[in-house]
C-alpha cells in the first residue's frame, strides 16, 4: 500500500469514528489498522498467521495501555472534552486539535516506532 492509502484508510477516525466520540480515539484505531498491516502475512501458513494475529493484538493493547496510562482515557470525548454533535462546540475543534490531538498523535506515532523498533531487534 501506498501512504496515501494508508492516510485515507484511516480518514473516517478523526474525532472518534466520524465523530462518533464515545469511540476510541482516531489515533489509537488507526494505529490498530497500522498495527494489524504491519504483522500481515499468508492465511494458508496457519501457525505464522496465528503468532502474527496474537503479536498484533498484543501490540495494540500495549499501546491502548500505555495511551490511556498517558491521558487517562483513550475515548475521544474524554480526552477533548468536546462535543462534537453539537455545532458551536465542533468549531472548537480546530482549536483543541493543536493543543491535545496532536499530542495523541505524536505519543501513538512515537509508539508505533518503539514496537517497529523492538520487532526488527
Amino acid at each position: 500500500m501506498k501512504d496515501k492509502d494508508i492516510l485515507w484508510a484511516g480518514i473516517a477516525f478523526e474525532g472518534g469514528i466520524g465523530g462518533h466520540q464515545h469511540a476510541p480515539c482516531g489515533a489509537i484505531s488507526a494505529a490498530a489498522v497500522y498495527l494489524g498491516l504491519s504483522y500481515r502475512c499468508p492465511m494458508e501458513d496457519k501457525p505464522r498467521a496465528r503468532q502474527a494475529r496474537q503479536d498484533a493484538r498484543k501490540d495494540a493493547y500495549d499501546l491502548a495501555a500505555g495511551f490511556k496510562d498517558r491521558f487517562g482515557t483513550i475515548i475521544c470525548r474524554g480526552l477533548v472534552k468536546v462535543d462534537l454533535s453539537k455545532p458551536e462546540e465542533s468549531q472548537k475543534l480546530t482549536e483543541i486539535s493543536k493543543d491535545r490531538c496532536d499530542k495523541f498523535v505524536e505519543f501513538v506515532i512515537s509508539k508505533l516506532y518503539e514496537l517497529a523498533e523492538k520487532k526488527t531487534g
